[in-house]
Order: structure tokens, then C-alpha cells, then sequence
């Protein structure tokens, strides 16, 4: 092994897998960080941090558009919601990451990738399904499934034995991913599902009981299934969900709590928080209540819950993803409109919604007269319909 490109988070167990990919595979080390929204504070000081570990470089590479405008906004298009609750802001970020780290081990020459996902979660899983479809003949490392460092107290002393600076310390209560669409928390009182979360788990949003007392009213329009302005200013996908998280999150929308299946067998439970795709999620069903037909719309739901399940279980650069998005891509050519919602404690109200292929018309749904349904014919309509069953009941009658 001559280059190896790692994944890098300047976290604790990343920071331990530098020197320790250098000391087992005697490998120059390339520390690749993608920024895909989790903040200027997470990455501060994050090249320094990794030469200091050893890594030979250090590319901080900005994803968050790409995430936004090529991966957030064609999920958003299926409707894709995991096990109806998660709306999959960490699966979301793996494909975009995993190529970008790709392409710059394809940039050094480098015949190796490393991640330092643990061999118990979903991630390992997902990183390694893109390499081998982006990159099947780079050789992966993933540490955690070789050495033989168990704990927080052992990764640090690794550190410690070999004066590599690390700001960690022994007491870390929750695991967090960050990233422009969402964040998610796992450990401490979470592994207890008895125990609700406490204040100390949420850090994006207001708790709904905090938020504002007065309901705040936003538009957003609507093409083809992407949202591209707020209150009437055109954004990019990027900016919109930022300004929906700002929105979102000061009245305490977006908050879930789920014990969820992983794709390895076991129950984990986690807590999110999604404000701006929430939000999103809201006007663009509002949109498709107007446009798709009950057929079509049962239809979508279908694939909706093919692309959480793919999605979660790291399937994105596959066949099925891209007829899965064709499909959604096909199904959004009449999703264009506006739509008005209203923000309040934790709700989220679609309350007005418009479209120039909206299938509702007033004219039909009334009660008074109309030119295109005459009552009269709904008794032969509901005769035919539920002959099956007046058969089934005539014939248990003969029988008595």
C-alpha cells in the first residue's frame, strides 16, 4: 500500500486512524474532508489537525451545493421518508461524499480509501457500496473492523503514547452527524427508548414549547417538484434549505425521535432534526394533493418507499436508484405551483395551495349542479363495484 485517502473528520476516532494507517500499512496518508453543511465551527482548525496526526495533506473540499441541488433535491422528488418518520439526512450525504473522495484519490494516485465507520452501523455499509461502484479496484480500509482498540479511553491513549495533540476528552455523551439538511443524535439517555430526550440532545431547534407564541405564514413556489424561492425571492436549492432551517427551527419544527431498523439487523434509536426539509417535505405533498390522480399518487407512494429503502441502505450509484428518480423526475413535470404554510409550535399547516395543473376544480366538487357528473349515475357506479360482495352474501344466504 503506497496512498491512502481517508475520510476525515478531525474527530476522535479519524485523528487515531492517521497514524495508525501510517504505522500498519506503511502508507502515506491523504486526509480528504467534505463539507456538506455541518458548520464553520466543525471545520476550524481541521488541516492543521490532521497533519499534525500525520496525514501528508489535507483537502477540504466544498460539497454543499453538489449535496443540495444533485442529492437533497432528487430524494425530495420521490418523497423518500425511512420507516415513515426519518427523512435520511445522514444516508442522503454518504453518496456525495464518498465520490468526491473517489475523485481526489483518483487526482494523488492513490490505490487505497479508508473510513472510520464502526462495524456496527449502516455507514460502513454505504461508503463501501459507492467505492465499489465508483472504485472497485481501490483497495478499502476501514480500521475499526481490524484493530484492536475498543473504547474512548484506548483510542486516546493511542494518541497520548505518540504526543499527537487531541482536543477529545474521555466523557462524550452523544454521537452527532451534521450537515446542511439535517442532525442527527445517538447515545447517552438515547439507548434507554424509555427515557425522552432531554434538553441537552437538541441543538438546531427551538423545543415547540419554547417557540414563538404567534404562527409565522411563509410561500413557497414550487417547479417540477424543487422549491426555488422563499416568500417570493428565487434561491438556489442550497439557499432555500437554509433559510427554511432558520425558519424552521426558531418554531421548533422538524424534531423526530425513532428507534429505527439498520440495514445490519439490529434496532438503534436516534433523534433529528430536519427543519428546512420537513418544511419542504409539507409544500411539495401539498403540491401533489393538487396535481397527481389517486392511481398516480398511490404510485409515487410506492416508490417513495423504494428510494428510503435504497437510499438508507447505501444504494445510490445503482440501476434502481436512476429508474427510481426517472420515475419521480416523470411524475414532478406537473408538480409546479405555490404553496402557503404556516409554522406553529412544531407544525407545520399547509394552509393555501395553488396550480396552473391542479386537477381540483370547485365547478365538479360542489354540491349544487355541474355539467360533467350527474348523481343518477352513482348507483350504477356502486352496484358494479360492490357486485363481488352482493354475490358473496346472496350465495351465503342460499346456503342458510
Amino acid at each position: 500500500m503506497n496512498k491512502v485517502v481517508l475520510a476525515y473528520s478531525g474527530g476522535l476516532d479519524t485523528s487515531v486512524i492517521v497514524p495508525w494507517l501510517r504505522e500498519n500499512y506503511g502508507c502515506e496518508v491523504v486526509a480528504f474532508v467534505a463539507d456538506v453543511g455541518q458548520g464553520a465551527e466543525e471545520l476550524e482548525g481541521v488541516e492543521a489537525k490532521a497533519k499534525a496526526s500525520g496525514a501528508s495533506e489535507c483537502h477540504v473540499v466544498d460539497l454543499k451545493d453538489e449535496f443540495a441541488a444533485d442529492y437533497i433535491y432528487p430524494s425530495l422528488k420521490t418523497g423518500a421518508v425511512y420507516e415513515q418518520t426519518y427523512l435520511l439526512g445522514t444516508a442522503m450525504a454518504r453518496p456525495v461524499i464518498a465520490k468526491a473522495q473517489v475523485e481526489l484519490a483518483r487526482k494523488v494516485n492513490a490505490d487505497a480509501l479508508a473510513h472510520g465507520c464502526t462495524g456496527k452501523g449502516n455507514d460502513q455499509i454505504r461508503f463501501e457500496s459507492c467505492y465499489a461502484a465508483l472504485a472497485p479496484d481501490l483497495t478499502v480500509i476501514a480500521p475499526w473492523r481490524e484493530w484492536d482498540l475498543s473504547s474512548r479511553e484506548s483510542l486516546l491513549a493511542y494518541l497520548a503514547e505518540r504526543n499527537i495533540p487531541c482536543s477529545a476528552s474521555l466523557k462524550k455523551i452523544y454521537s452527532r452527524d451534521a450537515n446542511a439538511w439535517h442532525i442527527s443524535h445517538e447515545g447517552g439517555e438515547l439507548e434507554d427508548p424509555w427515557c425522552e430526550p432531554s434538553d441537552e440532545v437538541w441543538t438546531l431547534t427551538c423545543s415547540p414549547e419554547q417557540a414563538p407564541d404567534e404562527p409565522e405564514y411563509i410561500s413557497l413556489a414550487i417547479e417540477q417538484g424543487a422549491v426555488v424561492s422563499v416568500n417570493g425571492e428565487a434561491l438556489s436549492p442550497l439557499k432555500c434549505l437554509e433559510q427554511l432551517n432558520k425558519l424552521g427551527a426558531k418554531h421548533g419544527i422538524g424534531r423526530v425521535d425513532i428507534v429505527e431498523n439498520r440495514l445490519v439487523g439490529m434496532k438503534s434509536r436516534g433523534c433529528y432534526e430536519t427543519p428546512g426539509g420537513t418544511i419542504m417535505m409539507y409544500a411539495l405533498r401539498g403540491i401533489d394533493e393538487l396535481v397527481l390522480d389517486k392511481m398516480t399518487r398511490s404510485w409515487k407512494t410506492q416508490l417513495s418507499e423504494q428510494f428510503a429503502q435504497l437510499l438508507y441502505d447505501g444504494r445510490w450509484f445503482t440501476p434502481n436508484q436512476a429508474s427510481v428518480l426517472a420515475a419521480a423526475e416523470s411524475l414532478n413535470q406537473v408538480a409546479t405551483g405555490e404553496v402557503v404554510i404556516k409554522l406553529y409550535k412544531g407544525n407545520v399547516t399547509v394552509t393555501q395551495k395553488c396550480s396552473p395543473y391542479s386537477l381540483y376544480s370547485e365547478a365538479f366538487a360542489t354540491f349544487g349542479a355541474d355539467n360533467v357528473y350527474d348523481q343518477k349515475h352513482a348507483a350504477g357506479f356502486i352496484r358494479l363495484y360492490s357486485l363481488s360482495s352482493r354475490i358473496r352474501a346472496l350465495k351465503q344466504a342460499a346456503k342458510v
